[in-house]
């Protein structure tokens, strides 16, 4: 790789000197005899056509990406507000795409139609003022537009109200992993800080704060299709992204201060995976995952197991050597299954204090044992009541 990286370098550092010889020379015409630098008649028709010859590539290369790389662009937004995105995303891209496609066919064409020739004159005024205004004023106009239902769509997103019933979720962003936090019963999440971090509580909660008591740490995060969530964001390290892109969600996780994301889920995760875009995509990677499959077994390696698609909070930050493999899976099912999931989750206090319980050997004295045990799970059954 640092020989490629070399012969790279080595490469442009050629052309460099090349395209710089050719400026001296060009900074010499009409100082010597030989004026074959200046363009002829020929020069400028062969440079027309190839201005016509690139544009044509533009196109055609745009229409190829379309049809070879569209299955990439994300189906059906899985949140309420992911329409809201989606409409503006496709109204960016159509002006967009409108206002290319225009600019450069007449970029191009006129390269072409008013090429050099010899004896010709070029007209030259210093001004249009109704052309300057008619350039200025449209754009001015569409991007005014385009800022303005931005705006509206951000803060539809961004806005909660204190009095709205939401579900409280922190996610914990560090190298190269996620955690996520679930207010208890109280719905409100105990404070946090990177100081409090010890043994197994690794997000730093304060064990102090009365709200700590009933959070809940997981290792996956399950969401009910129709309530809205109120993500609370931190990072421990170095900055993060928290990106969940089927529910069109993405805000930066931040050492030192708290950020924040709300939406509302409206496809379950089975339902997703039944859509007709989403059977496509899963069947196209697992044909590509036989294929590799065949390859492992004859070397003698296990199998590739089948995809099976899962709504995934991804970083999309380039934070280190592992950003790739920071994910965390997203589970989006109904209001029912999402509490039985809850409750079977234990609370962080039970967890610390466990953690923190004295270690006796069975072996050394049964009897000692059972009294620890016994008195852990009476602590658990306490803690859990409060």
């Amino acid at each position: 790789m640092n020989g490629l990286l070399i012969l790279l370098i080595i490469v442009l550092l050629g052309v460099a000197a090349w395209q710089l010889s050719k400026i001296f020379s060009l900074t010499q015409i009409g100082t010597a005899k030989d004026d074959s630098a200046i363009a002829t008649d020929k020069d400028n028709n062969i440079n027309g056509y190839l201005m016509f010859a690139f544009v044509a590539f533009i196109y055609i290369f745009t229409i190829y990406s379309f049809v070879k790389w569209g299955s990439f662009v994300l189906d059906t937004p899985a949140s309420l507000h992911g329409q809201d995105v989606d409409n503006l995303m496709n109204i960016s891209m159509a002006i967009i795409f409108f206002v290319q496609t225009l600019t450069q066919f007449l970029l191009h064409y006129f390269a072409f139609k008013y090429r050099g020739k010899e004896g010709q004159k070029a007209l030259y005024f210093a001004d249009n003022n109704k052309l300057e205004a008619v350039w200025t004023i449209i754009p001015v106009i569409v991007l005014a537009v385009l800022i303005l239902y931005g705006l509206y769509t951000w803060n539809q997103i961004m806005y909660v109200n204190e009095d709205e019933e939401v579900i409280n979720v922190e996610l914990y962003a560090k190298q190269f992993a996620w955690e996520a936090r679930y207010a208890g019963d109280d719905n409100t999440l105990g404070k946090a800080n990177v100081r409090y971090i010890k043994d197994v509580n690794t997000l730093g909660v304060d064990m102090s704060d009365p709200a700590s008591q009933d959070d809940k740490v997981v290792a996956e995060i399950h969401l009910p299709v129709g309530k809205k969530i109120h993500f609370r964001m931190r990072s421990q390290d170095v900055l993060h992204s928290a990106y969940m892109p089927h529910f069109r969600a993405q805000m930066n996780c931040v050492p030192g201060m708290v950020t924040e994301f709300a939406f509302v889920p409206t496809l379950t995760t089975a339902e997703m995976r039944g859509t007709a875009m989403m059977m496509k995509k899963v069947d196209g990677i697992n044909k590509i995952r036989a294929k590799k499959s065949e390859a492992l077994v004859a070397e003698g390696k296990p199998a590739l197991e089948p995809y099976t698609f899962d709504y995934l909070l991804l970083c999309n930050k380039i934070c280190g050597a592992s950003h790739y493999n920071m994910q965390l899976k997203i589970i989006v099912e109904s209001e029912a299954d999402y509490k039985k999931w809850l409750k079977e989750q234990k609370t962080i206090s039970v967890a610390v204090k466990e953690a923190n319980a004295p270690k006796v050997d069975p072996a050394a004295n049964p009897a000692d044992a059972k009294v620890v045990v016994d008195s852990t799970k009476t602590l658990a059954q306490v803690v859990a009541k409060k």
